[in-house]
């Protein structure tokens, strides 16, 4: 009899982290099967439509999360019986409810958690939507203070630019539910400057041979759309479509989105401006109590996310990387 069509692994967080990246290259691993759609999102519901989001195109792209369980089961039938299953949905680490399912669903399932510089994150997670149209404030500083207003009125988790990275308290809360030996803490600056290194020690985790893949793909980071009269302009537009994209299958809005999303980045040449120091030192408070709750539950130290320095986007750190390496 074979398996039941279940994960043997969740890459569970951060957004905007590299889970995208760690997703990609534990795909390429010859004894590992992962999901298409990446990130079903299933544990974030409870066999109930997920709840009715309110920003700017939450409700066009809630309509591909997969919250029927003979939906979620059929996204492993794929798999072979000599594979480990896994899926990636980045935000199991921030639902409380999701921690409860999981361990109720997936008594042995493991978990790998990577967390990046949560200032960086943050800017990340906002550029992304922005550089996408769907953001209308064009400063992460106002639109830091703009978030417990859209928390209130219901907005997606994605928004929660400050929330989503707080993990030391999600940790602690998943915790309670899962052993701390089934939980891989993982972090971002290893994947991007010792990428081998870090992707043997997730395969050590989940059980699998170490030493056959060794490269981490880049990221899923978008061009930076400066200021001016494209997100002035074409902003408003891509809201209001996003607006009307509910009513459509997911294919069709993004089919239509895509040249006026291009549109917005129109010369853009990849370049992702780091934070000043001054608004880095600003945005410290948010984040450092919780900084050293991680250090206390993970024994790591975290203390160089108390910088005021920004460390740079995913592809300007692998440059610097292979400028360091010998020739």
């Amino acid at each position: 009899m074979g398996r039941l069509p279940a994960p043997d692994f969740l890459v569970v967080g951060a957004p905007k982290a590299g889970t995208t990246a760690l997703h990609a290259a534990l795909s390429r691993h010859p004894q590992v099967f992962t999901t298409s759609p990446k990130e079903p999102k299933y544990f974030l519901c409870d066999d109930a439509p997920p709840p009715a989001y309110g920003g700017p195109g939450d409700r066009h792209s809630q309509q591909e999360w997969v919250w029927r369980r003979r939906d979620y089961d059929r996204l492993f039938e794929g798999a072979r019986e000599d594979q480990l299953r896994g899926e990636s949905t980045p935000f199991y680490l921030w639902s409380r409810s999701a921690h409860r399912r999981i361990a109720e669903q997936l008594p042995d399932v493991r978990l790998i958690a990577v967390v990046r510089d949560p200032i960086d994150r943050a800017a990340s997670n906002w550029m992304h939507l922005w550089s996408d149209g769907l953001e209308p404030i064009g400063d992460l500083e106002r639109a830091l203070a703009a978030e417990p207003g859209r928390v209130d009125a219901g907005w997606a988790p994605f928004w929660r630019y400050a929330g989503l990275g707080r993990y030391g308290e999600q940790l602690e809360h998943l915790l309670r539910y899962v052993d701390r030996e089934r939980v891989l803490v993982m972090r971002y600056r290893d994947l991007v400057d010792e990428p081998r290194a870090a992707l043997d020690r997730a395969c050590a985790f989940l059980g699998l041979e170490t030493g056959l893949i060794g490269a981490v793909p880049r990221d899923n980071s978008r061009a930076y759309v400066e200021p001016g009269w494209r997100p002035r302009v074409l902003g408003p537009v891509v809201r209001a479509g996003a607006r009307l994209g509910q009513f459509a299958p997911p294919e069709a809005w993004r089919r239509l989105s895509a040249p006026l999303v291009a549109r917005l980045s129109d010369g853009a040449d990849g370049h992702r401006p780091r934070l000043d120091p001054e608004v880095r030192e600003r945005l410290l408070p948010l984040f450092a109590d919780d900084v050293d709750r991680l250090s206390a539950l993970t024994g790591e130290d975290f203390g160089d996310w108390l910088s005021r320095e920004s460390r740079g986007s995913f592809l300007e750190r692998q440059r610097q990387r292979r400028l360091s390496e010998p020739a």
